[in-house]
């Protein structure tokens, strides 16, 4: 009985490989299972080895397994491309149209079976899919009814012939490979404490239904992997509550749009990763410059240049912070989870319009694209806050003067007002500018509006700027940000399990940066380590530019693939 199962489908981009993956992920978690499944695919739309591995456990996981149990195989390179990850007892089954081989020194079982032949009894070759994932749960002594509904869903709209046909490749499958297994199931899964109603999302889904939630009504992007499936969700979703997507001719034109509409009283957004980022760095200085409250989520990739768009990494964290020339005030949440994702990003548009100022949410490739349990979500805790913002006729405003939008204030946050308001007209400009908006370029205005702007994040530590877990009496905290969250856990569990006392931190705020938060933790602790996808270590250089003075080592990965728990642990328990 195991409390954990990895499988992995592989096979030529094109072939339909996330869509099986997806469907059995997805039944699983259904069965009330912990999920968590992970994508690997190239940066071309057909050919290429691409793989999608599930992850089944019994409780919650934030990773990907060290090891493979089940391999499906639609090609010999699936098989060499994933051989190392087979543990001893591990299966791998494979179409026999390509006569496959275990390569020497696997100590695996290999089945082949005939995929095509099977779907095309069951109505169509291209179903061979589906007789592999029967194959699979025949392995795991499940019934192929786990898949009814999940196929249902996906093919109901082209007819109950269609749902049929797939169902019959899949007992196809089931009954091949109980033929095959006169013995019984060569692996059994320790059934979930019960079905309850988790959720199945990867984290682009959660950021686009937390804008949803958070009032966003505007969204414009131009398609950029991995964060084009925020926009690719919001096309489907925001008409239904009254909002409008807009795929622009390019991230310049996105930016542009947002900072009009937010202007225009709607709170916006839009989705991009490293290189958009950089084109949209001068408008994001005329958010900051115009005081427009604008929220910009950046899923990062392997860079520079066009560097690796579908591998992991992270990296921007500099340019989230620095990239952009000149100097103003913003904001930048890194969640950790699909959680964290929904509320962090309706949260961001309540810090946008309550600091009128850009946010960005940071995410990372398998924050992204990953696809997790996820636990209830509930919209009906947020709230929003719009700020000092003016939607109708206030009687301190005259009509026949202009509006000082640009008022200074002691906390340097300006009332607002939307256009159409009496009273409220003003001017707005990228120049340096007055209290109504004119240009000034005097010493002295200047000098006054600057240290107004900057003046809104003065001493601001964001609620939930840290996380923190593990052993409270400490000798070493492991720090990380973003999806290094799951290997962390998952290494630390190990190490106390050797004896070692480990402490945790994940930092969620890089901007205003958690200093005296941070420094509290770090200044009682033996060992400092920090754990990023990079390779400079810019979080633990954030660390000293920000003022945390404890020394800390750097555990670094940037080979395009995420940190696996097991290779983590082993790292980390180098520098005990």
């Amino acid at each position: 009985m195991l409390e954990e199962l990895s499988w992995k489908v592989g096979g030529q981009q094109g072939e339909g490989i996330d869509s099986t993956g997806e469907t059995f992920a997805t039944a699983l978690n259904r069965q009330g299972y912990y999920i968590y499944g992970y994508r690997h695919f190239s940066s071309r739309i057909k050919g290429g080895h691409t793989n999608y591995k599930v992850r089944v456990s019994t409780k919650r996981r934030l990773a990907s397994a060290d090891f493979l149990d089940i391999l499906i195989a639609f090609d010999q390179e699936s098989i060499d491309f994933n051989a190392k990850e087979l543990r001893p007892g591990a299966v791998v089954i494979a179409d026999e149209k390509f006569h496959p081989a275990l390569p020497e020194g696997v100590k695996a079982e290999l089945y082949v079976v005939p995929f095509t032949k099977l779907a095309e009894t069951a109505g169509s070759s291209i179903m061979k899919n589906m007789v592999a994932l029967g194959a699979s749960v025949y392995l795991l002594d499940l019934p192929v009814d786990i898949f009814s509904g999940v196929i249902h869903d996906t093919f109901a709209r082209k007819g109950q012939k269609i749902v049929d046909q797939n169902m019959e490749a899949i007992r196809q499958g089931y009954q091949f490979m109980k033929e095959q297994l006169k013995d019984g199931t060569h692996m059994k899964l320790q059934p979930p404490a019960g079905k309850g109603s988790h959720l199945f999302m990867m984290g682009n889904d959660a950021v686009a239904l937390g804008a949803l939630a958070g009032g966003c009504r505007v969204m414009a992007a131009y398609p950029i992997t991995p964060a084009s499936d925020i926009m690719e969700y919001l096309i489907k979703k925001m008409p239904k509550v009254g909002g409008v997507v807009v795929q622009t001719e390019d991230e310049i034109a996105a930016i542009n749009m947002i900072i009009g509409a937010a202007y225009g009283g709607a709170r916006a957004i839009t989705a991009t990763s490293g290189p958009g980022l950089s084109l949209m760095m001068e408008a994001i200085g005329l958010a900051g410059m115009t005081e427009t409250p604008v929220v910009i989520v950046d899923t990062q990739r392997g860079g520079p240049s066009t560097g690796l768009p579908t591998k992991h990494e992270q990296s921007d964290l500099y340019a989230v912070l620095f990239g952009n020339h000149g100097e103003i005030p913003k904001i930048v949440l890194a969640p950790s989870t699909a959680e964290e994702c929904f509320y962090e990003a309706a949260r961001a548009f309540n810090l946008a319009e309550r600091y009128q100022c850009p946010v960005i949410l940071i995410t990372d490739l398998a924050l992204s694209l990953a696809k997790q349990t996820v636990e209830p979500l509930h919209p009906e805790t947020i709230e929003i806050d719009r700020g000092k913002l003016i939607t109708e006729v206030d009687p301190s405003m005259q009509s026949g003067s202009l509006f000082k939008r640009y008022a200074l204030t002691p906390d340097g946050i300006s009332p607002r007002v939307i256009p159409g308001v009496k009273g409220g007209i003003h001017h707005v400009t990228g120049v340096e500018h007055n209290e109504v908006g004119r240009p000034d370029e005097g010493s002295a205005n200047r000098a006054k509006m600057m240290e107004k702007r900057l003046r809104k994040l003065e001493n601001v530590e964001l609620d939930g700027s840290l996380t923190f877990s593990g052993d409270e009496h400490y000798d070493t905290l492991v720090i990380g940000i973003g999806s290094t969250r799951g290997p962390i856990e998952e290494a630390a569990e190990r190490l106390t399990a050797d004896g070692y006392r480990i402490g945790h931190v994940h930092v969620k705020v890089l901007a205003p940066f958690p200093t005296r938060a941070l420094s509290a933790y770090t200044e009682r602790a033996k060992k400092v380590i920090v754990v990023e996808n990079n390779a400079t270590g810019e979080l633990a250089h954030l660390m000293r530019f920000f003022g945390v003075t404890t020394p800390t080592v750097s555990v670094k990965k940037f080979d395009g693939n995420p940190f696996l728990p097991g290779e983590l642990y082993r790292q980390l328990k180098e520098w005990m």
